[in-house]
């Protein structure tokens, strides 16, 4: 098959869950004989408007970005004659859209309804765009972010109105849109069962990144915003250490709130024992996971399917959650002890504590559910069951 990914990430740096599927699916599917090409915005990083990327060619177009009007204005110009040129030199079999603006640049030009084309959903854009941004602090403020969040509406109704398919990794989509049943496919993130697997070097990996080797480490990595509830882990964690000095909290990430957390973390009374890792590069994430004694996940809102869920799992690394988003459907397969109540300071120490007074502690217990999370990832999530599922769904729709 000729395929094309439209996307509005780059494969070139993967520094999130979007690119991570985006290169996954690519990548893989190039291994497997197919032509895969990828149309994206050409962020600020790239040096040249193609490059082949691990046996896919990734073409680029310039886009405005300061003033919304404009940036709609640029990508439905740019990305069209950028697809034009693309078009007219590979007859692609199939479109497949990973994210709306660069999807409705494409699907403005009617030669594109020739070809089936696919939407992959990993998050609905208006409520991503809601929960990064600060609340309106005057009339006008409040109008334009209205209408912001109104055109990302629009505009994903229209790309997934327009698709022939939708795939995602949760039911939310369907009951937000009104997804047709049949127009949708619920295909499961995945994660690089090679590359994340337990490890028995624990104390090796924690002196290579300057951890000590004597603490239980409860461990995190997410963008530091306010969707992702740090402030909420930080609040539970003070109540769970109350004292101990066996205890540290690892944070991994970046973002607006670093100065705040850190702060919450001094006026807790809990910085000795928290430790702000910043931003782990892609090749050291499996370290970290290897390291740990407790993935915690604190989303307190919009959690898509969690690739970082399912990368500890496959580390052996047992995971303790909110449930919020996917993390219930992925979690559930371990049973109930791995939820917390709800999203609450209090709900997530709880959870926390009473995992280190029972199974956490519990060297020969541990070991079983290692091996049962490692299971759980190998069983349900690996990336060749996700692509084998994508590149079935494609044939299905060229009739093969």
């Amino acid at each position: 098959m000729k395929i094309l990914f439209v996307a509005d990430v780059s494969i070139a740096s993967v520094i999130g869950g979007a690119e991570r599927v985006l290169c996954e699916e690519s990548t893989r599917l190039a291994k497997r004989g197919h032509t895969v090409t990828i149309l994206t915005r050409k962020l600020p990083y790239h040096e040249s408007d193609s490059e082949n990327i691990s046996g896919v060619e990734e073409h680029r177009y310039n886009y405005q970005e300061k003033f919304f009007p404009l940036f709609l204005k640029s990508i439905m110009s740019d990305c069209r004659k950028a697809f034009r040129s693309l078009e007219e030199r590979f007859p692609f079999d199939v479109i497949n859209f990973h994210q709306p603006f660069s999807a409705i640049g494409v699907l403005s030009l009617t030669s594109s309804r020739r070809v089936p084309c696919v939407y992959t959903c990993h998050s609905l854009s208006f409520e991503e765009y809601i929960s990064r941004t600060s609340s309106p602090g005057n009339l006008i403020q409040w109008i334009l972010h209205y209408l912001q969040v109104s055109a990302r509406k629009s505009i994903e109704r229209t790309v997934l109105k327009k698709s022939d398919q939708i795939v995602y990794t949760r039911k939310k989509l369907q009951r937000t849109y009104g997804l047709a049943p049949s127009k949708a496919s619920v295909i499961p993130g995945g994660v690089d069962l090679e590359r994340f697997k337990p490890s028995a070097e624990k104390a090796q990996i924690r002196a290579r990144i300057g951890l000590p080797e004597d603490k239980f480490i409860l461990f995190t990595v997410r963008n530091l915003v306010p969707r992702m509830g740090l402030e909420n882990l930080i609040s539970a964690f003070e109540i769970v250490q109350n004292g101990r000095r066996d205890l540290l909290l690892v944070i991994g990430g970046e973002g607006p709130l670093q100065t705040s957390l850190r702060e919450q973390a001094r006026k807790c009374g809990v910085e000795d024992f928290v430790r702000f890792a910043g931003y782990i590069p892609d090749e050291d994430l499996p370290s970290y996971y290897q390291m740990a004694d407790l993935f915690i996940l604190p989303t307190s809102d919009l959690e898509g399917f969690g690739l970082v869920t399912v990368e500890a799992l496959a580390s052996g690394l047992p995971v303790l959650a909110t449930p919020v988003g996917g993390t219930r459907e992925i979690l559930t397969k371990l049973g109930s002890d791995y939820l917390f109540n709800d999203s609450t300071p209090q709900s997530i120490a709880t959870g926390i504590l009473n995992s280190l007074k029972g199974w956490a502690t519990d060297r020969a217990f541990g070991k079983h559910i290692s091996e049962t999370c490692r299971r759980v990832a190998e069983q349900h999530y690996s990336w060749d069951n996700h692509v084998n599922k994508l590149e079935n769904l494609f044939y299905s729709m060229l009739g093969e």
